[in-house]
């Protein structure tokens, strides 16, 4: 009986470190598909997995206490604007717009609510919501630096002004942003169904009044040109009435009985005789 119980508890307990192995790996592919690349530049900078991912996790509750709001159809077009204005900048002032760029994507992150103190804490935070994009901004935020003591080139500066563009990008376009430009299409569509609706009705008050205002006489002015047709028509039955009695006559006078035959339509045989 003492063995029996102790194959039962052994059992159970390997069900038990069996869960916990499945659930952690369950937590650990879902942290992986959440953070991408960004997973694992985080397992490189710890010793092991599992305080890599404790990391994950509090970046995670962090960004769960923040209030990040999308930035308003205003704002958006504002910051697009000035965005333009770096890229033209560019050209004559490479420097001058790299450190322009940073500032704007800095005005945005803090505008739609992320805490803007130290940079890598805020890296942190926005690699939750952009996991994808948020090592463009590290490394154009290091270029940038750099470009301050004048130890980037021109090159360099070019491809952090296309690092922040990836991130300005989703930050000016996420959150309900995607649902707001639905909803002016569906406002849009629903005025040009309504003047849709409108120019029809205009046009069948129109057709209404025309049909209305037809002139008395119009019906009776073709009476003339219908009796003339009629009475073409039938001058023409008439002569031709005349013709075909003429034309029997003829042949009757000529002893010819196999004239009404000729009058026969031809048949086609559908043989070909070599005309």
């Amino acid at each position: 009986m003492t063995v029996l119980w102790i194959v039962v508890v052994v059992v159970v307990l390997l069900i038990i470190a069996l869960a916990v192995v499945l659930m952690q790996r369950r937590r650990s592919a879902m942290l992986r598909q959440r953070f991408g690349s960004e997973y694992d530049r985080t397992l490189e900078g710890h010793e092991n997995q599992r305080a890599a991912e404790a990391e994950l996790r509090d970046r995670e509750r962090q960004r769960a206490q923040l209030d990040i709001k999308p930035l308003s159809a205003d704002s958006r077009a504002r910051y697009t604007e000035e965005w333009h204005g770096v890229q033209e900048r560019f050209v004559d002032q490479p420097t001058a717009a790299a450190v322009a760029a940073d500032s704007l994507v800095y005005r945005v992150m803090e505008e739609r609510g992320y805490p803007m103190g130290d940079f890598e804490a805020q890296a942190d935070l926005v690699s939750v919501d952009h996991p994808q994009v948020v090592e463009n901004y590290r490394i154009a935020h290091g270029i940038q630096q750099r470009a301050e003591s004048k130890q980037a080139t021109t090159e360099d500066l070019r491809d952090a002004l296309l690092r922040y563009r990836t991130l300005f990008d989703e930050l000016v376009t996420d959150g309900s942003t995607r649902a707001e430009d639905a909803e002016r299409i569906d406002e849009g569509t629903a005025r040009a169904e309504e003047n849709a609706q409108v120019r029809g009705d205009a046009r069948a008050r129109g057709d209404a009044r025309a049909e209305d205002e037809v002139p008395a006489g119009t019906e009776t002015a073709t009476t003339p040109r219908d009796t003339r047709d009629v009475n073409a028509r039938s001058v023409t039955d008439e002569d031709t009435s005349t013709r075909s009695v003429a034309g029997e006559d003829a042949d009757i006078d000529e002893g010819r009985p196999d004239a009404a035959h000729a009058r026969q339509p031809i048949r086609n045989t559908g043989r070909n005789e070599g005309v």
